[in-house]
């Protein structure tokens, strides 16, 4: 596959709603995937289904929350029925929020878990036998907190943390029938959700551009190109790998992003 050619490949993304993972969904869809998505909400599938097939793609949508394991594997199989074998499969829903550990509650707490590490669990148990073998690329959405201690992000730590090792166990796990999966680990990528929760005020925003070496914010766009190429022929031997695509922002550890959600 080439970067820039997916006709007729089958492409799911859960969390493929809003965001990073709908200009994922969206960049395979402008070079002719079939995409299916899953999200929570009926009417967010809804509207990012329009816009997929208003680029001229096969598009399907389905209502699924990523921590019910069989409401996931049930889309999975809808999806798999409409599109067929998945070539690729993309697992970034997430859920994120700015405290302490000690001003966090355990439900709080489980609800990140729950959705980022047992999600991606759920999503990439239920989709294996689903997937092309060999060929299939699996993509998790990380995050820098998984190998950056920051603070106020206990939670979001831990999970992508955990998120980041499924990878790299799988990758070997699975390899043997020719599957591929890696992380990409986007840095602060302007106009998403993630960074509005995390950077509320003026102020937070301009230490959160600060930290970033490039001095300025990834767009969607950046982070689906990574997901183009880690799916291409170009990538692959490429497998169990950790890529950020942060403009750097990750190199000076996560204390730099503690200071500015301290805002």
């Amino acid at each position: 596959m080439d970067i820039n050619d997916f006709k007729g490949r089958a492409v799911f993304v859960a969390g493929g709603s809003s965001g990073i993972n709908l200009a994922i969904a969206k960049a395979f869809a402008a070079r002719g995937a079939k995409v299916a998505i899953a999200s929570r909400s009926q009417e967010r599938v809804d509207a990012a289904v329009a816009e997929l097939r208003a680029l001229g793609t096969d598009a399907h949508g389905y209502s699924a929350d990523v921590r019910d394991a069989d409401a996931i594997a049930a889309a999975l199989a809808q999806a798999h029925a409409a599109i067929g074998d998945f070539d690729v499969l993309v697992s970034g829903a997430a859920g994120n929020f700015v405290a302490p550990a000690l001003g966090m509650s355990p439900k709080g707490f489980r609800t990140v878990i729950d959705i980022d590490l047992n999600g991606t669990f759920h999503v990439l148990r239920a989709a294996h036998a689903l997937l092309r073998k060999p060929g299939a690329s699996v993509l998790n959405i990380s995050a820098p907190q998984s190998f950056n201690p920051t603070m106020y992000q206990a939670h979001v730590c831990a999970a992508k943390a955990g998120i980041d090792m499924l990878t790299r166990v799988l990758a070997m796990e699975w390899g043997p029938e020719g599957i591929r999966i890696n992380s990409i680990v986007p840095g602060p990528v302007g106009d998403t959700e993630g960074v509005r929760r995390l950077a509320p005020t003026p102020e937070a925003l301009a230490k959160m551009v600060a930290s970033v070496p490039l001095r300025r914010f990834g767009t969607t766009a950046e982070i689906a190109d990574m997901a183009l190429f880690l799916s291409s022929r170009h990538a692959q031997f490429v497998t169990g790998a950790v890529i950020p695509v942060d403009g750097g922002s990750s190199l000076a550890g996560g204390r730099d992003l503690g200071a500015a959600l301290a805002v």
